[in-house]
C-alpha cells in the first residue's frame, strides 16, 4: 500500500494559505465591489414594485367627482381615501375562473366544502342560540329556519370567516382593473360609500371577503341596503356583528326575491333520455311538473300535489361520475339569487335538511 499523508497535509496547507489570501482581499475591498463579486443568487431579492395608489388614476379621480356631483362627497376626503390603497393582485387572482374547466365543475367536491359534520354541528349550535329571533324570521317571511341558518352556514360557516380583505381595495380593484365585470363593481363601489357613510364608519375599516361581500351573511353592498334590517331593534343594521341582523336580512332577502311560504324547493330525479333540451332551458322553473314528466324525467313518490308548480330540470356535474339529476321548483331559483349556481342553492337546501334532522334528533 503506498501513502501520500505527506502529500496530503501539503496541499490541505497550501488550499487554506490560498482561502486566507483571498479572504483578506475581498476584506479589503469596498463593499459595493465585493458584493458584485459575489455570485448572482447569494443577491437579495428586490420586492415587486407596488402599483400607484388608486388616488393617481384618471378614471377614480372622475369617480371621485362624480360621487361629489352626485352625492355631495368631499372631492378632498375621498381623494385622501383612496390614496391609501393600491390594485390587490390576490383580489384579481381570486376573482378570475380557474384555467381548467373540470376543476369548476364537481358537484361532489364543491358538496363536500359545506356539507359536512363540522358545518351541520355548528349549526345547530347557531340554531340554538338564535332559536327565538329564528323563528321570528319565519313568522314574519315565510323562510324555514333551516334555510336561513344554512346559507349563513355556506357564507361565513355561521360568523366564523366573514373575510380579511380591505371592501374599500377589493371593490377598487374590481372597479378599475377587472374590465369583464368593472361596471358592476364600480356600481357596487358607489354604493358601499354610501353605505359606510349612512353608518358613520370609515371606508377603510370595513373587511370583507375578496368580491367586496360584507358581514355574517356576506351582503354585497347594494344589497345591504336594499334588504338589509334592523332585527334586533337597536335603531342600527349591524351585519358584521350582529346575528340578529343577519338572521332577519336573510329571511327578508329571500322574501322579497319571490321566497313561497311551505312550498316545495327540489326533489331527486332520474333522467331516462336525453336531458339536454331540458337543460338548456335554464335553472328558472318554466314547465310544469307533468311537461318534465313527459319528456323522460322520472320523480320518486307523489308528484300529484305539485302538478300546477312550475319546475327545472338541475344537473349537478361531476368528472368521471354519473351526474346527478334533480326537479327544482321556484324556492330553488330564489336561493341561486343569493349566488347564481345550481350547486350553491343544492348545498344550502342539503345543508338544511342535514340542520333540520340533526336539530329534531336532540
Amino acid at each position: 500500500m503506498r501513502t501520500t499523508t505527506g502529500k496530503t497535509v501539503a496541499v490541505i496547507t497550501e488550499n487554506h494559505e490560498l482561502r486566507k489570501s483571498i479572504t483578506c482581499l475581498l476584506l479589503s475591498l469596498p463593499i459595493i465591489l465585493v458584493t458584485s463579486l459575489l455570485p448572482p443568487e447569494s443577491h437579495a431579492a428586490k420586492p415587486p414594485p407596488k402599483s400607484p395608489p388608486f388616488s393617481t388614476d384618471t378614471e377614480v379621480r372622475a369617480f371621485i367627482v362624480e360621487m361629489h356631483e352626485q352625492h355631495g362627497f368631499d372631492i378632498a376626503h375621498l381623494n385622501r381615501q383612496f390614496s391609501t390603497i393600491r390594485s390587490n393582485a390576490t383580489v384579481l387572482r381570486a376573482i378570475r375562473p380557474a384555467a381548467v374547466p373540470e376543476q369548476q365543475r364537481s358537484w361532489q367536491r364543491y358538496r363536500e366544502r359545506f356539507v359536512n359534520d363540522r358545518r351541520i354541528n355548528n349549526g345547530v349550535r347557531f340554531w340554538q342560540e338564535n332559536e327565538a329571533e329564528l323563528a321570528r324570521a319565519e313568522a314574519i317571511y315565510g323562510v324555514p329556519r333551516e334555510i336561513i341558518v344554512a346559507i349563513i352556514g355556506v357564507e361565513t360557516e355561521y360568523g366564523r370567516n366573514t373575510g380579511k380583505f380591505g371592501v374599500l381595495e377589493a371593490l377598487a380593484t374590481l372597479a378599475f382593473d377587472y374590465p369583464p365585470r368593472a361596471a358592476f363593481f364600480r356600481g357596487e363601489l358607489e354604493q358601499f360609500l354610501l353605505l359606510a357613510r349612512e353608518n358613520g364608519i370609515s371606508p377603510l375599516d370595513y373587511k370583507g371577503s375578496y368580491a367586496g361581500a360584507i358581514g355574517i351573511p356576506q351582503f354585497m353592498p347594494s344589497s345591504q341596503r336594499r334588504y338589509a334590517v334592523d332585527f334586533d331593534g337597536d335603531d342600527r343594521i349591524d351585519l358584521r356583528r350582529s346575528p340578529t341582523d343577519a338572521i332577519g336580512s336573510v329571511a327578508r332577502f329571500l322574501k322579497l326575491h319571490g321566497w313561497q311560504d311551505k312550498a316545495p324547493i327540489a326533489l331527486p330525479a332520474i333522467v331516462g333520455e336525453d336531458p339536454s333540451t331540458l337543460i338548456a332551458a335554464g335553472i328558472k322553473p318554466h314547465s310544469s311538473l307533468p311537461e318534465v314528466l313527459k319528456q323522460g324525467v322520472t320523480v320518486r313518490g307523489e308528484t300529484g300535489q305539485y302538478a300546477e308548480r312550475s319546475v327545472a330540470l338541475i344537473d349537478l356535474v361531476t368528472p368521471d361520475q354519473p351526474t346527478e339529476y334533480w326537479i327544482g321548483f321556484d324556492n330553488f331559483y330564489v336561493i341561486t339569487r343569493y349566488n347564481r349556481s345550481s350547486f350553491y342553492a343544492m348545498s344550502v337546501f342539503q345543508l338544511a335538511e342535514a340542520l333540520r334532522e340533526a336539530k329534531g334528533a336532540d
